[in-house]
Parts: C-alpha cells; structure tokens; sequence
C-alpha cells in the first residue's frame, strides 16, 4: 500500500454498535448437519454462531485455538445462502440509509462506491481508491493505492477497523468534503450486496471468506469457520458447530407486564433494561422473531412520583420514546402503564397498560 491520508472525525463517531454487543461462543463437538445443528443451538443456547464484526471473530478465534481444530475441515456457523440479495455493511451497521444516483438500487454490481456524493454499483473486481474507519482515532482514512473492494476490505480491517459505513446524510457529506479537499473523485465505501444470512436473523453484514470463497453457490449453500476464515459447504455435511448465547433473549410468550417481570427473575435475571444506545441496539438484534407488534421492557411508570423508572434501578437518562408516549399516561386509578419497543421501523419505545399482552426481552446478566 502507498500513500495514506490520515482525516480526523470531531462531529461524529462512526463506533459500531454492534461491537458492543456481549456474547458468548460454545464449541459443540458433535457431528450435525448444519440444520440440525441449528435446532440443537437453538434448544440450548440461542442460535448457531452469529459473528458481527472482527472483535466477535477474534473471540471465536481464540476459543477454537483452544481445540485442536486443524484436522476439522469445516465448523459449522450460523450463516446460510439463501438466494435473495440484500445491502449490508461490511462494519456490522444496519442499512437504514442510502444515497444512490439517481435513488437507482439495482444495477449489476454487487460492491458501492462513492462519487459527488452520490452511490454507485459496480463489480467489485475493479480497482479504486477506497476509505477506511478507524475505531481507536474515531478518523476517516483514505488511501491512495487502487485495489478490488475484497482487498481494500481486507487491509482495513489488517490496519484500522473496517471499510467505512455511511449511516446518514452528515457522514455522507462530511466524506465527500475529504474526497474533494484531497482531490480523489471515487472510492469504495463498505457497502456490498450478497444473498447470506444469519440464522438468528441479524442484519450484520460481517464476512470473513477465504479469498476463493464463496464458491459452488448452488450445491453449497452454508457457512463453515475453516481454520482462519470461512468456507461454504454442502448443509447435509456432517460437521462440529459453534453456538453463541447472547445476554438478551426473546420470550414468544403473550403476558402481562407483571407476569413478564416474574417469568424473567424467575428464568433468567431481569426484564430488560434499555438504559443506553449499546442496549437499544442489543434489543433491535434479539427482537426480529417477536410476534407481537412490541415488545415489554423494564420500564414502567410510578403514579406516586409521576416518573418512569428501570427495574434496574437505574435512572431513565438515554430515551428513545415516539412522539408524545413519554406523557401518554392513563388515570392511576384504573391503569398503570409500562414501556415497550415497537418491533418494526427504528424500534421506539411506546407506553402501554400493564395489563396487555405481549412478548418480551429478559437479561441473561
């Protein structure tokens, strides 16, 4: 790599929430198919492996080191073709925004670049400059050399983070200012589109392939941990798995905010409290299989004092209410209300009588 321009960010941190997410990986030593092993992991812990970003592959690293698995030819984890493309961050970010030419998402290739703001297909095989995040110095970094968008992905996250994310218009504006101060008129940024999903439904984009990987795409459909990197091989394949059991679990149980509250001190350790972005984020991962429109929270309300208070005692400083719920309260007299996260769009808290059904989301710590 040649010549590397260093921007720092002051207005924003594009820190990805997803690395703060906790989780725990379990090396199962029995031979399954990749469905089974999928049941198996769901019966016990959460889910097959999901790995959002290079922390959560640094951890599976190091617990597989700590078998003897060079003479496995494939481990499986929870992520699966299945035939329908979407948009994803190469950081783990959701794609909540876009900003292609002309508001044109189809086209042929399956990696994004940037120029005058605006996004573009192309086939990632090209080379082009690109950009970079860098976590630890919260700073842009382009570099000059021109690589395909495989290796541009590969030396950010050897030297810095990650290829960068674009989650709104101000990011998007702010990179474009450093591509016009430094004279570079398109680079890669970490958007691509592939057809694999996680089997707990998680909307991070993260993949670690071999550089010859994904191959086969009709006969091999699942996704192995191979060593180092991944691999896809046949699903009917009978291989050791991997498991992760998150801090948050969904309860596809209909209760009443009371009843949730005890069937959660009673099988794990709490109704959830959302008392930060990073725990907002964490429900937004956990809440896609609810079957109910929202979900409970450890949020209720105390008529005594007229204030909304966490079951874990801690003070509601961080809000994510909709419009006008905060203050939606009902007469003391007849109803207490409670808080829940809306399941679908950006996940905002609503106010609801305690009385009314729902899922909802206990802490395992």
């Amino acid at each position: 790599m040649s010549q590397t321009l260093y921007f720092s960010v002051l207005l924003i941190a594009l820190c990805s929430l997803s690395e703060c997410i906790q989780r725990r990986y379990h090396h199962i030593n029995k031979k399954m198919t990749w469905t089974e092993a999928q049941k198996y992991c769901r019966e016990k812990y959460t889910d097959l492996a999901t790995v959002n970003n290079i922390n959560d592959m640094n951890d599976m690293d190091k617990l597989m080191k700590s078998i003897d698995y060079s003479l496995l030819y494939g481990i499986w984890i929870g992520l699966k073709n299945t035939g329908v493309y979407k948009w994803k961050w190469s950081m783990g970010d959701p794609v909540k925004y876009t900003n292609w030419y002309n508001g044109d998402s189809n086209g042929s290739g399956q990696c994004v670049y940037m120029r005058d703001g605006s996004w573009y297909h192309q086939d990632c095989k090209v080379n082009m400059r690109f950009i970079c995040y860098n976590e630890s110095s919260k700073g842009f970094i382009i570099d000059d050399s021109s690589v395909s968008w495989r290796k541009a992905q590969t030396f950010c996250r050897q030297h810095h983070t990650d290829l960068i994310s674009v989650r709104n218009q101000i990011e998007n504006e702010q990179i474009q200012k450093i591509m016009n101060d430094t004279n570079i008129s398109e680079v890669w940024i970490g958007l691509f589109s592939d057809s694999w999903e996680w089997s707990d439904e998680s909307e991070s984009g993260f993949r670690n392939w071999y550089p010859i990987e994904p191959n086969n795409p009709y006969t091999e459909k699942c996704a192995a941990f191979g060593g180092v990197k991944w691999n896809n091989m046949v699903c009917s394949d009978c291989q050791p798995f991997l498991c992760h059991e998150d801090n948050l679990i969904l309860i596809q149980k209909n209760l009443s905010w009371s009843e949730a509250l005890r069937y959660c001190r009673e099988n794990h350790v709490d109704l959830v409290s959302v008392d930060s972005e990073e725990i907002q984020f964490m429900v937004a991962q956990v809440i896609h299989r609810s079957s109910t429109d929202a979900v409970w929270m450890g949020l209720s309300h105390s008529c005594d004092v007229g204030l909304w208070f966490w079951v874990n005692e801690e003070k509601v400083c961080y809000q994510n209410w909709a419009p006008g719920n905060e203050t939606k309260l009902m007469d003391c007299n007849t109803e207490h209300r409670a808080g829940a996260v809306q399941s679908g769009g950006d996940h905002l808290w609503i106010s609801l009588p305690q009385s009314q059904q729902l899922n909802f989301i206990c802490s395992r710590k």
